[in-house]
């Protein structure tokens, strides 16, 4: 099913398709609702989104939001006065919103990307056991800077016994693999894919990350526990992968960098690989951060919703709590459906996510 939709702007032109796609977009929302009734329908920011939680605001179905970035969209802010619930990243607050419920957790990943044993990881791809692994994720927009970086120093890193893998993105040139000789005098190879379906996979073979800093990547980053210097894309909107970045970093999971200064990542990227104590600290930080289980905690409160029953308080457990001891103390409601053996009730989930 596709809802018609378009993209904001503030051209006139654009904003005239706008308009008009949205408004196609809510009537043929609200005949499709009078189709089929949902329990609950999530929106991921984008106004892509719009014109299905206007209609689930005008028919009276509960209407929850996420925000994955550290600075919320305009889309977001503008579609939270309709909202039941609102998801936001920790520490994040949306201004100006009276009544609004709203809850702080990271970025839902799916769980084919999971951490996997380094060994495991690289022998699956066929990458050397024996030399560091640099991945570069050059993602989908901006991702010409960090492909160029990768072409231009490809050479270096082998000189240095550093494999390298870049997921390019699509149609940003054809797969393959180099091969180079170290000083040493051993192979060292270089790969190019333009999409990865193993994603988990090659985060878990990678001993470091280049990356830009979507929302996305970020939360996969931190699901498979590997180190990352991030290079936020400059003309990303309100520029939130700076936020997101900055958050990164503080919270020890690696490094932010500007792409100004690209001309110096060649040796940043080494001196961070050759400091196995500063790797071992990024990991660390990591495993704490990966501690928290997102899709658990939606699940619950959209089981909630839909059956009109109170949101439980999720705490962040910390650190010294085991991931046993703290699940054990949520007291997940238990939902049947009438007449069915369905133990989840119909939720809506209307997605739009960007990974770049």
């Amino acid at each position: 099913m596709c809802v018609p939709s378009a993209s904001f702007g503030w051209r006139p032109d654009v904003q005239l398709r706008f308009h008009w796609r949205q408004a196609q977009g809510l009537f043929f929302s609200l005949k499709f609702f009078r189709v089929w009734r949902f329990d609950v329908i999530v929106g991921f920011g984008a106004f892509t989104n719009a014109a299905v939680v206007l209609a689930g605001w005008l028919v009276n179905i509960p209407i929850v939001l996420h925000e994955a970035n550290r600075v919320p969209g305009r889309a977001i802010r503008l579609l939270a006065r309709f909202a039941n619930l609102l998801y936001l990243p920790p520490g994040v607050r949306l201004g100006s919103q009276r009544g609004l419920t709203s809850r702080h957790v990271g970025l839902p990943v799916r769980s084919t990307v999971r951490r996997l044993p380094k060994f495991e990881a690289r022998a699956v791809l066929g990458v050397d056991p024996s030399q560091k692994l640099l991945v570069v994720l050059g993602g989908s927009q901006g991702s010409g800077s960090l492909n160029d970086w990768f072409e231009m120093s490809a050479e270096t890193f082998a000189c240095e016994e550093v494999q390298l893998w870049c997921v390019t993105g699509l149609g940003k040139g054809a797969d393959g693999v180099r091969e180079f000789r170290s000083r040493n005098g051993n192979t060292v190879r270089a790969w190019r894919e333009s999409f990865s379906d193993r994603v988990g996979t090659l985060l878990s073979a990678a001993d470091l990350a280049v990356s830009r800093a979507g929302a996305g990547t970020i939360a996969e980053l931190i699901r498979c526990e590997t180190p990352a210097i991030l290079v936020p894309l400059p003309t990303a909107a309100d520029n939130h992968q700076w936020a997101n970045a900055r958050n990164f970093e503080q919270q020890g999971g690696g490094i932010a960098v500007d792409q100004s200064t690209l001309s110096l990542l060649q040796q940043e990227v080494l001196d961070v690989l050759s400091n196995d104590w500063l790797l071992n600290k990024f990991r660390d930080n990591l495993h704490r951060m990966a501690r928290e289980d997102t899709i658990e905690i939606l699940v619950s409160d959209l089981e909630a919703l839909a059956q009109k029953l109170p949101l439980v308080h999720h705490r962040r457990y910390t650190p010294a709590q085991s991931k046993e001891a703290w699940t054990n103390s949520q007291p997940f409601p238990a939902v049947q459906c009438d007449g069915c053996t369905c133990s989840v009730p119909v939720v809506w989930v209307w997605c739009r996510l960007a990974f770049i």
